[in-house]
């Protein structure tokens, strides 16, 4: 989708209303010096917009190349950088978070008998169905209390090690279990035993209190521990709350709440256990906005099942995953995402002129008309009467009001999103992964479904490793700056499938970075870096979309884009240099663009006249016979481009259609074996001055016009629903003729 669209489409997607005032940009994890590891020295924060940048420390990676500047303002877009960093660089438990043992004589016992208590030791008095432990020491708790509490009011310096022994605690009127104050609370889940927290709906209070509410809260640092069963019934708002720091290191946890599930104020950290999380709003929460040291989630293991109605994993700062399986499913999953009706599905490349009226065709540098794309049907597109609103006019408002509304993510951060391993299955009504700041992927697999983005980032999204299937989204991959350097990438999409856009993150606050570029086809420092790795890319959008500049020298990209002509496989608004790699993208040719003539590595454009069917071969062969490309695309098509290092100056090729292909076949490209059968289309002449050469059923020609177009966002002619992905096994593909038009 072109630019004038997403100057709507970019727009922060707006969070919980209880968090959206707090502005998760203002403030990032690592400018603290209590928590910064000596990897990431060098990191900067600047205060006016929110992210890393200019890092030089060597626990940084960069983009690898600078863009065009957006107009005459200075952009530092290249130097944003994402964080490499571990759960153990941000966060270490103490030795009494693991304490689990007791022995006799140094504990006091506490047995609950439904309606009272009885104390056996020091630290602790029961006054009917309530129990107050007053000092340190460890305290082992056992039996049920109907209608009862047990409240901690220690020293601030005291730590109190609660064992719970096969507990039930329920209450009709407040917080079954309430930590007042103490230094930290350690609660272990003895093994073998089972232990249930459940409050009321209803609470009552103290004149001007509004705590506790949660069924187990505390006012102090608290962590759990132990191998046993805890089961805890958030009826009138949360389940699990710290105000302070909350660790768990292990145990079988499940926690069904109105609102929020878990949550650690200051950080939550998780080493491991089994979660089970049935949350009205979010599942697992860092709420800590005004403490930049504070606010993150960082898991290290554990097994997640997660139902939450807004956000599944939020943290206000940074959310780091070390490892984990994590099945995940938000606001009732991705069939309830918003309705995107901002979409125009194309655009002609930015803004349209300044004197440009609406709903006529703008004109070309010379004066001339501009000829307008065409719809899937031939017939030419109507430009659009306000492609021209700028962010903050009535129109603008209009759809900014209109796109408040909860969030509903699966993983979320305020700062930088690091997920180093891990399985993780998400069907998400909003964004399935997510941050105001930077996604690094280093590792992991996913399966992901999502009404929203798959992968969001507002400044740099990163995969260099880690196995990613998005199966349903509106668009897969989305940041100003991506960089894509590892990993295997299968993604689906109704819009765009890789889109490079946004606000420019390095502009301070005040310029207008709301639309990108000044006018007519000017490109933003947007930039989608491709190194390495494979990407597949099925997009009802643009396939490959970047407001700025691609840069490619490395990896295999197979992009099956759109079949309206209002979209096109690859949309760049700066340049395509491509220096190694593998390229395919094939799709309608109304918008067809191929990498730029000045790059180091050839490129093939082809054209068609009229669409051809999905599963169709197309094989380009050089004068001696060595196969350059045997490729079927999975949606219909009328172009195809391709660059490879085959490909070589004054070389003499043949393009074909139709026949059969023995080879291995992997996303629709086949290597190996044998290709046969197919019906000549054209032969040529490889360009000996540009690395980029278009043909037709004539030959070389000078390609599509690729000045944008206005259709809709939505998936044309074949859907948006890809078939099984290839087996990488030998096979035989039989497809139609070229001459068979669909």
């Amino acid at each position: 989708m072109k630019k004038a669209t997403k100057i709507a489409k970019t727009k922060k997607f707006k969070a919980n209303k209880k968090t959206a005032a707090a502005g998760l940009l203002g403030a990032v994890l690592l400018t603290s010096a209590s928590v910064v590891p000596a990897a990431a020295a060098g990191l900067t924060w600047n205060a006016s917009n929110g992210y890393l940048i200019n890092a030089t420390g060597s626990n940084t990676t960069s983009t690898t190349s600078a863009s065009a500047s957006a107009g005459t303002t200075a952009s530092t877009a290249s130097d944003l950088k994402v964080t490499n960093m571990t759960v153990s660089d941000l966060v270490a438990l103490k030795t009494k978070d693991y304490a689990t043992a007791w022995s006799a004589g140094t504990y006091t016992a506490i047995k609950l008998n439904s309606t009272s208590a009885t104390v056996s030791g020091s630290g602790a008095k029961a006054s009917g169905s309530t129990v107050t432990i007053s000092e340190a020491g460890t305290y082992v708790v056992s039996g049920k209390l109907t209608d009862g509490q047990i409240v901690i009011a220690a020293a601030d310096t005291d730590d109190v090690h609660v064992v719970f022994k096969g507990v039930t605690l329920a209450n009709d009127s407040t917080s079954p279990f309430y930590v007042k104050s103490a230094g930290k609370v350690v609660v272990t889940l003895s093994a073998g035993t089972t232990n249930t927290i459940t409050d009321s709906s209803t609470y009552t209070f103290a004149e001007g209190e509004d705590e506790p509410d949660a069924a187990m809260l505390s006012k102090a640092n608290l962590t759990i521990n132990g191998t046993g069963i805890l089961s805890v019934t958030g009826n009138y708002k949360d389940g699990i709350r710290s105000k302070d720091n909350l660790n768990i290191v292990s145990g079988k946890i499940t926690v069904k709440a109105v609102e929020d599930a878990i949550i650690g104020k200051d950080r939550v950290v998780i080493e491991g256990g089994t979660f089970n999380i049935d949350a009205g709003f979010d599942g697992i929460k860092s709420t800590n906005d005004t403490n930049t040291a504070k606010g993150f989630v960082a898991i290290s293991g554990g097994t997640f099942n997660i139902t939450a109605g807004n956000d599944g994993i939020q943290a206000e700062t940074a959310l780091v995953i070390d490892g984990g399986d994590f099945d995940i499913v938000t606001g009732g999953g991705y069939e309830n995402g918003r309705t995107h009706t901002d979409d125009f599905g194309g655009g002609f490349g930015g803004q349209m002129p300044e004197d440009w009226t609406p709903g006529e065709m703008p004109t070309n540098a010379d004066g001339t008309t501009m000829t307008p794309p065409t719809n899937a049907d031939g017939t030419a597109m109507t430009p659009p009467a306000n492609l021209n609103t700028a962010p903050g006019t009535e129109a603008d408002e209009t759809t900014e009001e209109a796109e408040t509304t909860e969030s509903m993510k699966a993983l979320k951060a305020g700062t930088e999103l690091v997920i180093n391993d891990g399985t993780f299955t998400i069907d998400a009504a909003d964004d399935a992964v997510h941050s105001n700041g930077n996604v690094n992927i280093a590792g992991g697999t996913f399966d992901v479904a999502t009404g929203d983005d798959g992968f969001h980032a507002d400044a740099v999204l990163e995969i260099s490793a880690g196995t990613i299937e998005v199966t349903n989204s509106y668009e897969s991959l989305e940041g100003f700056i991506i960089n894509i350097k590892g990993g295997d990438i299968d993604v689906t999409a109704s819009d765009d499938g890789v889109n490079a856009a946004g606000d420019d993150p390095t502009l301070a606050a005040t310029t207008d970075t709301a639309t990108p570029g000044n006018g007519m086809m000017e490109a933003s420092n947007a930039e989608l870096n491709i190194s390495g790795g494979t990407l597949t890319v099925n997009a009802g959008g643009d396939g490959l979309d970047s407001n700025g500049s691609v840069n490619m020298t490395g990896g295999t990209v197979i992009v099956n884009g759109p079949t309206d002509n209002g979209n096109g496989p690859l949309d760049y608004d700066g340049t395509f240099e491509i220096g190694g790699g593998t390229l395919i993208a094939a799709g309608s040719s109304g918008m067809a663009q191929a990498p730029s003539t000045s790059s180091s590595q050839r490129s093939l454009g082809i054209t068609f006249a009229a669409s051809l069917s999905a599963g169709t071969l197309v094989h380009v062969e050089d004068s001696a016979g060595n196969n350059v490309l045997t490729f079927a695309p999975a949606k219909s098509f009328s172009s195809v481009v391709v660059s490879s290092s085959a490909l070589k100056a004054g070389e003499t090729y043949t393009v074909s259609t139709g026949g059969t292909s023995t080879g291995t076949e992997f996303d629709g490209l086949y290597t190996g074996g044998t290709y046969s059968g197919g019906t000549t289309y054209t032969t040529f002449e490889f360009s000996t001055s540009d690395a980029t050469t278009w043909v037709d059923e004539s030959g070389v020609n000078t390609g599509p016009s690729s000045m944008g177009g206005f259709g809709g966002g939505g998936m044309g002619g074949d859907g948006t629903t890809r078939g099984p992905r290839g087996t990488q096994s030998s096979s035989t593909s039989t497809t139609t003729s070229a001459t068979t038009a669909e």
